[in-house]
C-alpha cells in the first residue's frame, strides 16, 4: 500500500478550474487502479491533498434540494458569484475568500475501505485544528462536518464536507471557515440544515487568523491521522 501523499496548494484558483482538475487526478487514479487489477497487481496508486481558496461560488450536491438556495441565479451572477451542481454527497454550500478548501484525492484500499472512518478522520483533523486555537468543536450526530455547542441554540457550523467516491477513490472533501464573509451564507440554507447557525474562526476568536498557519495544522493532523507521509 502506498501511504504516500502529494501535497499541492493551489493557492486562489477557480472553482470550475480546481473541479476540473480533479476529476483528471480522480478518473487517472481509477484507470491505474483498473490496470492494477487487470495487468500488473505491483502498480502503486497516488494519493493526493489539494489546498485551494476559491472566488465566491457556491454549490449544489447531486442529491441537495435547489429551494435551499435563497437568491436565484441571475442575481448571484449580477453580484459576480458563480453557482454549479456538481457530483458531490450533501447539499448547497458556499466556498469563497478567506476560506480553506481541502481536496483529498485518495485511494482509500491505501489506507482503509471504510467512507464513514475516511469522513471522521476528516472531521477529527479540523476538531484538532480548531483545538490548538483553544476551541472545543465537536460532531452533531446525523450531520457531517464540524460544529460548536450541539444541542443548543447556539448550534453552529465551521467546517462543511461533501465528498464522492468510486472504486474507494475519493474527490471533493471539506471547507472550513477561517476569516470568511459570513454574510454570503444568507443567500443559503447552508448544507439544508434549517435554523443552525454557521460561524468562521475568525468569528470565534475575534480576530483574523493567517490561512497558511491554518493550512499547516491540518496538513499536520492529516497526515498523523492517516499515517501518510507527506510529499511537495
Amino acid at each position: 500500500m502506498n501511504k504516500q501523499l502529494i501535497f499541492k496548494n493551489l493557492g486562489v484558483k477557480d472553482y470550475k478550474e480546481t473541479w476540473e482538475y480533479q476529476e483528471t487526478i480522480f478518473k487517472d487514479t481509477i484507470a491505474l487502479k483498473l490496470k492494477k487489477s487487470r495487468e500488473d497487481a505491483s502498480i502503486e496508486t497516488k494519493n493526493h491533498l489539494l489546498f485551494v481558496e476559491h472566488p465566491s461560488v457556491f454549490t449544489l450536491g447531486k442529491s441537495g434540494d435547489i429551494s435551499n438556495l435563497l437568491t436565484s441565479k441571475d442575481a448571484l451572477k449580477a453580484k459576480g458569484v458563480d453557482f454549479y451542481k456538481i457530483d458531490r454527497g450533501g447539499d448547497i454550500t458556499y466556498h469563497g475568500p478567506g476560506q480553506i478548501v481541502g481536496y483529498p484525492i485518495l485511494d482509500l484500499d491505501n489506507f482503509f475501505t471504510d467512507i464513514h472512518k475516511y469522513l471522521r478522520f476528516l472531521e477529527e483533523m479540523v476538531i484538532l485544528t480548531l483545538a490548538e486555537y483553544g476551541l472545543k468543536a465537536t460532531r452533531s450526530e446525523g450531520e457531517t462536518g464540524v460544529w460548536f455547542d450541539v444541542e443548543t441554540p447556539f448550534a453552529r457550523k465551521i467546517c462543511a464536507m461533501g465528498v464522492r467516491a468510486s472504486r474507494w477513490v475519493t474527490m471533493h472533501g471539506f471547507a472550513l471557515n477561517v476569516n470568511t464573509d459570513l454574510e454570503y451564507f444568507d443567500h443559503i440554507i447552508p448544507c439544508g440544515i434549517k435554523g443552525k447557525a454557521v460561524t468562521s474562526l475568525e468569528a470565534e476568536l475575534g480576530k483574523k487568523v493567517p490561512l497558511e498557519e491554518v493550512q499547516k495544522k491540518l496538513l499536520k493532523h492529516f497526515a498523523n491521522l492517516f499515517e501518510a507521509e507527506l510529499c511537495f
